[in-house]
Protein backbone atom coordinates (compact mmCIF):
# COMPACT_ATOMS: atom_id res chain seq x y z
CA UNK A 1 0.00 0.00 0.00
CA UNK A 2 1.32 3.40 -0.97
CA UNK A 3 0.67 6.32 1.39
CA UNK A 4 0.35 9.76 -0.19
CA UNK A 5 1.38 12.80 1.89
CA UNK A 6 -0.73 15.94 1.57
CA UNK A 7 0.69 19.34 2.65
CA UNK A 8 -2.14 21.69 3.56
CA UNK A 9 -1.41 25.42 3.56
CA UNK A 10 -1.94 26.90 7.00
CA UNK A 11 -4.41 29.51 5.75
CA UNK A 12 -6.85 26.73 4.76
CA UNK A 13 -7.10 25.84 8.45
CA UNK A 14 -7.99 29.33 9.54
CA UNK A 15 -4.67 29.91 11.33
CA UNK A 16 -3.52 32.93 9.43
CA UNK A 17 -1.56 35.21 11.78
CA UNK A 18 -1.20 32.61 14.55
CA UNK A 19 2.33 32.32 15.97
CA UNK A 20 4.08 30.25 18.59
CA UNK A 21 4.44 32.07 21.91
CA UNK A 22 7.66 34.02 22.34
CA UNK A 23 10.13 32.18 24.60
CA UNK A 24 13.36 34.18 24.15
CA UNK A 25 14.91 36.70 26.53
CA UNK A 26 17.90 38.87 25.66
CA UNK A 27 20.60 39.49 28.27
CA UNK A 28 23.03 42.33 27.62
CA UNK A 29 26.48 43.16 28.97
CA UNK A 30 27.01 46.89 29.59
CA UNK A 31 30.48 48.07 28.47
CA UNK A 32 31.26 49.55 31.89
CA UNK A 33 30.69 46.17 33.61
CA UNK A 34 33.14 43.97 31.69
CA UNK A 35 34.99 43.89 28.39
CA UNK A 36 33.47 40.51 27.63
CA UNK A 37 32.60 37.44 29.67
CA UNK A 38 31.62 33.81 29.31
CA UNK A 39 30.18 31.07 31.48
CA UNK A 40 26.81 29.56 32.31
CA UNK A 41 23.97 32.04 31.80
CA UNK A 42 21.03 31.41 34.13
CA UNK A 43 17.61 33.04 34.14
CA UNK A 44 15.47 32.72 37.25
CA UNK A 45 11.73 33.49 37.45
CA UNK A 46 9.24 33.46 40.31
CA UNK A 47 5.65 34.71 40.54
CA UNK A 48 5.50 38.32 41.69
CA UNK A 49 3.72 38.66 45.04
CA UNK A 50 3.46 41.40 47.66
CA UNK A 51 5.70 39.32 49.88
CA UNK A 52 8.69 39.30 47.52
CA UNK A 53 8.22 42.72 45.93
CA UNK A 54 11.28 44.23 47.65
CA UNK A 55 13.63 41.23 47.51
CA UNK A 56 16.74 41.86 45.42
CA UNK A 57 17.41 38.21 44.54
CA UNK A 58 15.64 35.39 42.73
CA UNK A 59 17.39 32.05 43.17
CA UNK A 60 16.84 28.33 43.58
CA UNK A 61 18.71 25.19 44.55
CA UNK A 62 18.43 21.47 43.92
CA UNK A 63 15.53 21.07 46.36
CA UNK A 64 13.11 23.16 44.24
CA UNK A 65 11.25 23.95 47.43
CA UNK A 66 10.77 27.62 46.60
CA UNK A 67 9.06 27.03 43.26
CA UNK A 68 11.50 29.12 41.20
CA UNK A 69 11.81 28.28 37.51
CA UNK A 70 15.25 28.44 35.89
CA UNK A 71 16.57 28.29 32.33
CA UNK A 72 20.23 27.96 31.37
CA UNK A 73 22.68 27.97 28.48
CA UNK A 74 26.42 28.21 27.93
CA UNK A 75 27.85 31.52 26.72
CA UNK A 76 31.30 31.83 25.15
CA UNK A 77 31.03 35.62 24.97
CA UNK A 78 28.62 38.47 24.29
CA UNK A 79 30.17 39.45 20.96
CA UNK A 80 30.25 42.84 19.29
CA UNK A 81 26.56 43.37 20.00
CA UNK A 82 27.21 42.78 23.70
CA UNK A 83 24.03 40.73 23.99
CA UNK A 84 23.01 37.07 23.91
CA UNK A 85 19.62 35.42 23.75
CA UNK A 86 18.48 32.60 26.01
CA UNK A 87 15.56 30.48 24.87
CA UNK A 88 13.63 29.58 27.99
CA UNK A 89 12.25 26.45 26.34
CA UNK A 90 15.56 24.78 25.47
CA UNK A 91 16.98 23.86 28.88
CA UNK A 92 14.71 24.74 31.75
CA UNK A 93 13.29 23.48 35.02
CA UNK A 94 10.69 22.40 35.89
CA UNK A 95 9.47 23.11 32.36
CA UNK A 96 9.97 25.70 29.65
CA UNK A 97 8.80 29.17 30.60
CA UNK A 98 6.05 29.05 27.98
CA UNK A 99 4.16 26.81 30.40
CA UNK A 100 4.19 29.38 33.21
CA UNK A 101 0.75 30.43 34.36
CA UNK A 102 -0.14 33.87 32.94
CA UNK A 103 0.92 36.71 35.20
CA UNK A 104 3.74 38.93 36.39
CA UNK A 105 7.06 37.32 37.31
CA UNK A 106 10.20 38.57 39.01
CA UNK A 107 13.10 37.65 36.75
CA UNK A 108 16.85 37.81 37.32
CA UNK A 109 19.80 36.85 35.12
CA UNK A 110 23.13 35.54 36.44
CA UNK A 111 26.29 34.72 34.50
CA UNK A 112 28.13 32.01 36.46
CA UNK A 113 31.67 32.63 35.27
CA UNK A 114 33.41 29.78 37.14
CA UNK A 115 30.96 26.97 36.46
CA UNK A 116 30.48 26.32 40.18
CA UNK A 117 26.88 27.44 40.69
CA UNK A 118 25.81 23.87 41.46
CA UNK A 119 28.26 23.75 44.36
CA UNK A 120 28.24 27.13 46.02
CA UNK A 121 25.70 29.29 44.18
CA UNK A 122 26.66 32.85 43.29
CA UNK A 123 30.27 33.65 43.92
CA UNK A 124 32.77 36.47 43.57
CA UNK A 125 32.92 37.80 40.03
CA UNK A 126 29.64 36.35 38.81
CA UNK A 127 27.64 38.94 36.86
CA UNK A 128 24.11 39.62 38.11
CA UNK A 129 21.20 41.69 36.82
CA UNK A 130 18.72 43.63 38.86
CA UNK A 131 15.38 41.91 39.39
CA UNK A 132 12.97 42.80 36.58
CA UNK A 133 9.21 42.30 36.49
CA UNK A 134 8.10 40.59 33.27
CA UNK A 135 4.67 39.42 32.20
CA UNK A 136 4.29 35.86 30.89
CA UNK A 137 3.39 34.69 28.34
CA UNK A 138 5.79 36.89 26.41
CA UNK A 139 4.51 38.90 23.46
CA UNK A 140 7.95 40.23 22.50
CA UNK A 141 11.60 39.61 23.39
CA UNK A 142 12.43 41.43 26.65
CA UNK A 143 15.96 42.61 27.37
CA UNK A 144 17.64 42.38 30.76
CA UNK A 145 21.01 44.09 31.30
CA UNK A 146 23.53 42.55 33.66
CA UNK A 147 24.09 45.13 36.37
CA UNK A 148 26.91 44.26 38.75
CA UNK A 149 29.49 41.68 39.74
CA UNK A 150 29.00 39.64 42.89
CA UNK A 151 31.37 41.10 45.51
CA UNK A 152 34.60 39.37 46.55
CA UNK A 153 34.64 37.32 49.71
CA UNK A 154 35.12 39.24 52.93
CA UNK A 155 38.17 38.71 55.09
CA UNK A 156 38.27 35.38 56.89
CA UNK A 157 37.99 37.11 60.25
CA UNK A 158 35.41 39.71 59.27
CA UNK A 159 32.64 39.43 61.86
CA UNK A 160 30.31 42.06 60.44
CA UNK A 161 26.70 41.09 60.93
CA UNK A 162 27.22 37.87 62.86
CA UNK A 163 26.04 37.25 66.46
CA UNK A 164 28.31 38.77 69.14
CA UNK A 165 29.11 35.40 70.72
CA UNK A 166 30.28 33.98 67.39
CA UNK A 167 32.27 37.14 66.65
CA UNK A 168 34.01 36.81 70.00
CA UNK A 169 34.93 33.18 69.28
CA UNK A 170 36.36 34.05 65.89
CA UNK A 171 38.40 36.90 67.35
CA UNK A 172 39.73 34.69 70.15
CA UNK A 173 40.76 31.93 67.74
CA UNK A 174 42.54 34.21 65.30
CA UNK A 175 46.03 33.87 66.76
CA UNK A 176 45.68 30.08 66.76
CA UNK A 177 44.40 29.59 63.21
CA UNK A 178 47.06 29.17 60.55
CA UNK A 179 46.32 29.06 56.84
CA UNK A 180 48.33 26.68 54.70
CA UNK A 181 48.39 25.95 50.99
CA UNK A 182 50.48 22.89 50.29
CA UNK A 183 51.74 22.61 46.73
CA UNK A 184 51.01 19.16 45.31
CA UNK A 185 53.31 17.73 42.67
CA UNK A 186 50.90 14.84 42.10
CA UNK A 187 47.92 17.10 41.37
CA UNK A 188 50.11 19.48 39.35
CA UNK A 189 51.21 16.64 37.07
CA UNK A 190 47.59 15.59 36.64
CA UNK A 191 46.27 19.08 35.85
CA UNK A 192 49.27 20.45 34.01
CA UNK A 193 49.19 23.65 36.07
CA UNK A 194 50.34 24.38 39.60
CA UNK A 195 47.95 22.88 42.16
CA UNK A 196 47.82 23.17 45.93
CA UNK A 197 45.66 21.89 48.77
CA UNK A 198 44.26 24.47 51.18
CA UNK A 199 43.94 23.80 54.89
CA UNK A 200 43.44 25.59 58.18
CA UNK A 201 45.57 24.47 61.12
CA UNK A 202 44.22 25.10 64.62
CA UNK A 203 46.80 24.83 67.40
CA UNK A 204 45.66 24.18 70.99
CA UNK A 205 46.05 26.33 74.12
CA UNK A 206 49.65 26.39 75.30
CA UNK A 207 51.04 25.40 71.93
CA UNK A 208 54.68 26.42 71.54
CA UNK A 209 56.30 25.79 68.15
CA UNK A 210 59.72 25.70 69.83
CA UNK A 211 58.72 23.18 72.47
CA UNK A 212 59.34 19.45 72.20
CA UNK A 213 55.73 18.80 73.18
CA UNK A 214 53.66 17.24 70.41
CA UNK A 215 49.92 16.84 70.03
CA UNK A 216 47.51 14.35 68.51
CA UNK A 217 46.17 15.64 65.20
CA UNK A 218 42.64 15.48 63.83
CA UNK A 219 42.10 15.71 60.06
CA UNK A 220 38.59 16.80 59.19
CA UNK A 221 36.50 17.91 56.22
CA UNK A 222 33.06 19.44 56.19
CA UNK A 223 29.94 18.76 54.14
CA UNK A 224 29.00 19.42 50.54
CA UNK A 225 28.80 23.15 49.82
CA UNK A 226 31.41 24.25 52.34
CA UNK A 227 34.57 26.05 51.32
CA UNK A 228 37.94 27.06 52.71
CA UNK A 229 36.62 30.19 54.39
CA UNK A 230 33.81 28.38 56.18
CA UNK A 231 36.21 25.63 57.26
CA UNK A 232 38.22 28.22 59.18
CA UNK A 233 35.17 29.75 60.79
CA UNK A 234 33.98 26.36 62.01
CA UNK A 235 37.37 25.73 63.61
CA UNK A 236 36.77 28.83 65.70
CA UNK A 237 34.12 26.84 67.56
CA UNK A 238 36.61 24.05 68.15
CA UNK A 239 39.05 26.56 69.61
CA UNK A 240 36.44 27.77 72.05
CA UNK A 241 35.81 24.20 73.24
CA UNK A 242 39.52 23.56 73.76
CA UNK A 243 40.03 26.91 75.45
CA UNK A 244 37.25 26.20 77.95
CA UNK A 245 38.39 22.63 78.56
CA UNK A 246 35.32 21.04 77.01
CA UNK A 247 37.49 18.91 74.70
CA UNK A 248 41.14 17.86 75.06
CA UNK A 249 44.04 19.79 73.49
CA UNK A 250 44.80 18.57 69.98
CA UNK A 251 45.85 20.04 66.64
CA UNK A 252 43.03 20.28 64.12
CA UNK A 253 43.46 20.33 60.35
CA UNK A 254 40.42 21.42 58.29
CA UNK A 255 41.02 20.23 54.73
CA UNK A 256 39.41 21.93 51.75
CA UNK A 257 38.22 19.36 49.23
CA UNK A 258 35.87 21.63 47.29
CA UNK A 259 36.18 22.32 43.57
CA UNK A 260 33.95 23.42 40.67
CA UNK A 261 33.15 19.72 40.20
CA UNK A 262 31.92 19.31 43.77
CA UNK A 263 33.90 17.57 46.49
CA UNK A 264 36.95 15.49 45.68
CA UNK A 265 36.65 13.44 48.91
CA UNK A 266 40.45 13.01 48.90
CA UNK A 267 39.99 9.88 46.81
CA UNK A 268 42.25 9.11 43.88
CA UNK A 269 40.06 9.57 40.82
CA UNK A 270 40.41 9.31 37.06
CA UNK A 271 38.53 12.60 36.80
CA UNK A 272 39.60 14.76 39.75
CA UNK A 273 43.13 13.42 40.04
CA UNK A 274 45.21 11.77 42.80
CA UNK A 275 43.75 13.56 45.83
CA UNK A 276 44.32 10.63 48.17
CA UNK A 277 47.94 10.36 47.13
CA UNK A 278 48.37 14.09 47.64
CA UNK A 279 46.94 13.86 51.16
CA UNK A 280 49.11 11.03 52.48
CA UNK A 281 52.36 11.66 50.60
CA UNK A 282 52.42 15.47 50.43
CA UNK A 283 49.94 17.28 52.69
CA UNK A 284 50.37 15.30 55.90
CA UNK A 285 54.20 15.07 55.66
CA UNK A 286 54.45 18.81 54.97
CA UNK A 287 52.28 19.70 57.96
CA UNK A 288 54.07 17.28 60.28
CA UNK A 289 57.38 18.85 59.30
CA UNK A 290 56.11 22.31 60.27
CA UNK A 291 53.86 21.74 63.30
CA UNK A 292 54.34 19.92 66.58
CA UNK A 293 52.24 16.89 65.63
CA UNK A 294 52.59 13.36 66.97
CA UNK A 295 53.45 12.20 63.42
CA UNK A 296 52.54 8.56 64.01
CA UNK A 297 49.41 6.45 63.40
CA UNK A 298 48.27 6.53 67.03
CA UNK A 299 48.24 10.33 66.86
CA UNK A 300 46.47 10.81 63.52
CA UNK A 301 42.67 10.80 63.49
CA UNK A 302 39.88 11.40 61.00
CA UNK A 303 36.42 12.85 61.35
CA UNK A 304 33.93 14.69 59.21
CA UNK A 305 30.24 15.07 58.56
CA UNK A 306 28.21 14.13 55.45
CA UNK A 307 30.61 14.31 52.47
CA UNK A 308 33.34 14.91 55.03
CA UNK A 309 32.17 11.76 56.80
CA UNK A 310 32.66 9.74 53.61
CA UNK A 311 36.18 11.17 53.33
CA UNK A 312 36.93 10.21 56.93
CA UNK A 313 35.82 6.62 56.36
CA UNK A 314 37.37 6.24 52.91
CA UNK A 315 40.74 7.54 54.07
CA UNK A 316 41.10 5.00 56.86
CA UNK A 317 39.88 2.11 54.72
CA UNK A 318 42.22 3.13 51.90
CA UNK A 319 45.19 3.92 54.20
CA UNK A 320 44.48 1.96 57.40
CA UNK A 321 48.08 1.91 58.63
CA UNK A 322 48.31 5.70 58.38
CA UNK A 323 45.65 6.60 60.97
CA UNK A 324 44.67 5.62 64.50
CA UNK A 325 40.91 5.85 64.06
CA UNK A 326 38.03 7.38 62.17
CA UNK A 327 34.82 8.92 63.53
CA UNK A 328 32.59 9.72 60.53
CA UNK A 329 29.12 11.15 61.13
CA UNK A 330 26.25 10.80 58.64
CA UNK A 331 28.62 9.88 55.80
CA UNK A 332 27.56 9.90 52.15
CA UNK A 333 26.64 6.39 50.91
CA UNK A 334 29.24 3.94 52.20
CA UNK A 335 27.72 0.82 50.58
CA UNK A 336 26.29 1.12 47.10
CA UNK A 337 23.70 -1.59 47.69
CA UNK A 338 21.89 1.29 49.33
CA UNK A 339 22.88 4.39 47.43
CA UNK A 340 20.33 7.00 48.51
CA UNK A 341 17.90 4.10 48.81
CA UNK A 342 18.84 2.43 45.50
CA UNK A 343 20.64 -0.91 45.07
CA UNK A 344 22.89 0.08 42.18
CA UNK A 345 23.62 -3.55 41.35
CA UNK A 346 20.03 -4.74 41.08
CA UNK A 347 18.84 -5.64 37.56
CA UNK A 348 17.01 -2.69 36.06
CA UNK A 349 18.06 -0.35 38.87
CA UNK A 350 16.63 3.13 38.50
CA UNK A 351 17.46 6.28 40.45
CA UNK A 352 14.09 7.93 39.79
CA UNK A 353 11.60 5.14 40.41
CA UNK A 354 11.44 1.98 42.48
CA UNK A 355 10.40 -1.44 41.14
CA UNK A 356 6.73 -0.46 41.47
CA UNK A 357 7.22 2.79 39.58
CA UNK A 358 6.93 5.02 42.66
CA UNK A 359 9.13 8.15 42.66
CA UNK A 360 12.25 7.88 44.82
CA UNK A 361 12.64 10.55 47.50
CA UNK A 362 16.00 12.24 48.04
CA UNK A 363 15.38 14.30 51.15
CA UNK A 364 12.96 14.01 54.04
CA UNK A 365 12.12 15.65 57.32
CA UNK A 366 11.10 12.60 59.31
CA UNK A 367 7.87 11.44 57.63
CA UNK A 368 7.59 14.45 55.30
CA UNK A 369 9.17 14.10 51.84
CA UNK A 370 10.96 17.30 50.80
CA UNK A 371 12.32 16.54 47.35
CA UNK A 372 12.81 13.72 44.86
CA UNK A 373 15.95 12.37 43.22
CA UNK A 374 14.61 13.23 39.78
CA UNK A 375 13.91 16.83 40.79
CA UNK A 376 17.41 17.32 42.15
CA UNK A 377 19.08 15.74 39.12
CA UNK A 378 17.15 17.86 36.65
CA UNK A 379 17.72 21.11 38.52
CA UNK A 380 21.45 20.32 38.56
CA UNK A 381 21.36 19.79 34.79
CA UNK A 382 19.99 23.28 34.21
CA UNK A 383 22.24 25.05 36.72
CA UNK A 384 25.42 23.68 35.16
CA UNK A 385 27.32 20.71 33.81
CA UNK A 386 29.17 19.90 37.02
CA UNK A 387 29.39 20.59 40.71
CA UNK A 388 25.99 19.39 41.90
CA UNK A 389 25.78 16.72 44.58
CA UNK A 390 24.77 13.91 42.19
CA UNK A 391 27.26 14.88 39.47
CA UNK A 392 29.94 15.26 42.14
CA UNK A 393 29.66 11.53 42.94
CA UNK A 394 30.36 10.77 39.28
CA UNK A 395 33.41 13.03 39.25
CA UNK A 396 34.85 10.98 42.10
CA UNK A 397 33.63 7.45 41.33
CA UNK A 398 33.09 7.11 37.56
CA UNK A 399 35.38 6.04 34.74
CA UNK A 400 36.48 8.79 32.38
CA UNK A 401 34.88 9.19 28.96
CA UNK A 402 36.74 9.97 25.75
CA UNK A 403 35.79 13.64 26.06
CA UNK A 404 37.53 13.88 29.44
CA UNK A 405 34.37 14.01 31.55
CA UNK A 406 33.11 11.34 33.95
CA UNK A 407 30.64 8.73 32.76
CA UNK A 408 27.08 9.17 33.97
CA UNK A 409 26.06 6.55 36.51
CA UNK A 410 22.43 7.04 35.56
CA UNK A 411 20.54 8.56 32.65
CA UNK A 412 19.31 12.04 33.53
CA UNK A 413 16.10 11.67 31.54
CA UNK A 414 14.95 8.20 32.58
CA UNK A 415 16.91 7.58 35.77
CA UNK A 416 18.15 4.20 34.49
CA UNK A 417 21.39 3.05 36.13
CA UNK A 418 24.23 2.10 33.78
CA UNK A 419 25.34 -1.33 35.09
CA UNK A 420 28.83 -0.98 33.61
CA UNK A 421 29.43 2.27 35.48
CA UNK A 422 27.84 0.86 38.65
CA UNK A 423 30.21 -2.10 38.52
CA UNK A 424 33.15 0.27 38.18
CA UNK A 425 31.91 2.12 41.27
CA UNK A 426 31.66 -1.17 43.14
CA UNK A 427 35.14 -2.36 42.24
CA UNK A 428 36.83 0.93 43.10
CA UNK A 429 34.87 2.97 45.66
CA UNK A 430 32.20 0.87 47.37
CA UNK A 431 33.53 0.78 50.94
CA UNK A 432 31.32 -2.15 51.95
CA UNK A 433 32.46 -4.18 48.95
CA UNK A 434 36.10 -3.33 49.65
CA UNK A 435 35.88 -4.51 53.25
CA UNK A 436 33.99 -7.68 52.31
CA UNK A 437 36.42 -8.71 49.58
CA UNK A 438 39.69 -7.48 51.08
CA UNK A 439 39.23 -8.02 54.83
CA UNK A 440 42.14 -10.49 55.28
CA UNK A 441 44.53 -7.77 54.13
CA UNK A 442 42.75 -4.90 55.91
CA UNK A 443 42.09 -6.60 59.25
CA UNK A 444 45.45 -6.00 60.92
CA UNK A 445 45.42 -2.23 60.46
CA UNK A 446 41.69 -1.49 60.29
CA UNK A 447 40.07 -3.69 62.92
CA UNK A 448 38.51 -1.62 65.70
CA UNK A 449 39.27 1.77 64.11
CA UNK A 450 35.88 2.64 62.58
CA UNK A 451 33.32 4.48 64.76
CA UNK A 452 30.33 5.63 62.69
CA UNK A 453 27.34 7.65 63.90
CA UNK A 454 24.16 8.40 61.92
CA UNK A 455 20.57 9.28 62.73
CA UNK A 456 17.75 6.80 62.16
CA UNK A 457 15.83 9.62 60.43
CA UNK A 458 18.78 10.86 58.37
CA UNK A 459 17.47 13.47 55.95
CA UNK A 460 19.09 11.75 52.96
CA UNK A 461 18.42 8.14 54.02
CA UNK A 462 22.12 7.59 54.74
CA UNK A 463 21.30 5.31 57.66
CA UNK A 464 20.37 2.64 55.08
CA UNK A 465 23.91 2.40 53.70
CA UNK A 466 25.33 2.45 57.24
CA UNK A 467 23.23 -0.61 58.11
CA UNK A 468 24.60 -2.39 55.04
CA UNK A 469 28.16 -1.59 56.11
CA UNK A 470 27.52 -2.73 59.66
CA UNK A 471 26.28 -6.06 58.27
CA UNK A 472 29.49 -6.40 56.23
CA UNK A 473 31.64 -5.92 59.32
CA UNK A 474 29.62 -8.59 61.12
CA UNK A 475 29.96 -10.91 58.13
CA UNK A 476 33.75 -10.70 58.03
CA UNK A 477 34.08 -10.75 61.83
CA UNK A 478 35.51 -7.25 62.02
CA UNK A 479 35.22 -4.88 64.98
CA UNK A 480 33.60 -1.52 64.30
CA UNK A 481 31.25 0.74 66.23
CA UNK A 482 27.96 1.80 64.65
CA UNK A 483 25.67 4.17 66.52
CA UNK A 484 22.20 4.89 65.17
CA UNK A 485 20.79 7.88 67.02
CA UNK A 486 17.02 7.46 67.36
CA UNK A 487 14.97 9.98 65.38
CA UNK A 488 18.02 12.17 64.57
CA UNK A 489 18.18 13.79 61.13
CA UNK A 490 21.20 14.83 59.06
CA UNK A 491 21.83 18.13 60.84
CA UNK A 492 24.68 18.26 63.36
CA UNK A 493 22.55 20.23 65.81
CA UNK A 494 20.19 17.27 65.87
CA UNK A 495 22.72 14.43 65.68
CA UNK A 496 25.28 15.78 68.15
CA UNK A 497 22.83 16.74 70.94
CA UNK A 498 22.06 14.59 73.94
CA UNK A 499 20.33 15.43 77.20
CA UNK A 500 20.27 19.13 76.40
CA UNK A 501 24.01 19.21 75.58
CA UNK A 502 24.43 20.28 71.95
CA UNK A 503 28.08 19.19 71.95
CA UNK A 504 27.65 15.76 73.54
CA UNK A 505 28.74 13.70 70.53
CA UNK A 506 31.64 16.08 69.85
CA UNK A 507 32.88 15.44 73.39
CA UNK A 508 32.53 11.69 72.96
CA UNK A 509 34.49 11.69 69.70
CA UNK A 510 37.36 13.89 70.90
CA UNK A 511 37.72 12.05 74.20
CA UNK A 512 37.83 8.74 72.36
CA UNK A 513 40.56 10.06 70.07
CA UNK A 514 42.58 11.38 72.98
CA UNK A 515 42.28 8.05 74.79
CA UNK A 516 43.94 6.34 71.82
CA UNK A 517 46.74 8.91 71.61
CA UNK A 518 47.27 9.44 75.35
CA UNK A 519 45.94 6.36 77.16
CA UNK A 520 47.72 7.38 80.39
CA UNK A 521 46.40 10.94 80.35
CA UNK A 522 42.95 10.54 78.89
CA UNK A 523 40.06 11.78 80.97
CA UNK A 524 36.52 12.89 80.39
CA UNK A 525 36.28 16.61 79.73
CA UNK A 526 33.17 18.38 80.88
Amino acid sequence: MTMRLFFVPIFTLGLVGAAAPETRVTVSLPPDLAGDAGGRLLLFAEPATPGNANADEVDTDATDRNGVSVAGRDVAGFGSGRAVTIDTQDTAFPKGFATLAPGDYRVQAVLDRNGDYNYGGRGPGDLVSKVATIHFPLTSVPSIPLDHAAPPETDQFDTTGIPPAAAQQIAASRAHLHEERIVSSALTRFRGTSQSVAAWILTPPGYDPKSRTTYPTVYTANGFGTNHKLDGQLLSQTWHMMETGVIPPMIWVALDFSSPTGTTEFADSLNNGPWGQALVTEVIPALEAKYRMDAKPSGRFLTGHSSGGWFALWAIVRYPAMFGGSWPTSPDPVDFRNFLGVDLYAPGANMYHDANGAPRPLERDHDKILTMVETSAKVETVLGHDGGQLRSFEWVFSPRRADGTPAFMFDRESGAVDPTVANYWRDNYDIGHRIETDWPRLKRDLDGKVHLTVGTADSYYLDGAAHELEAVFRKVGGRADFTFVPNATHGVADLYSRGGDRRALWKDITNAMYAVARPQKAKTHK
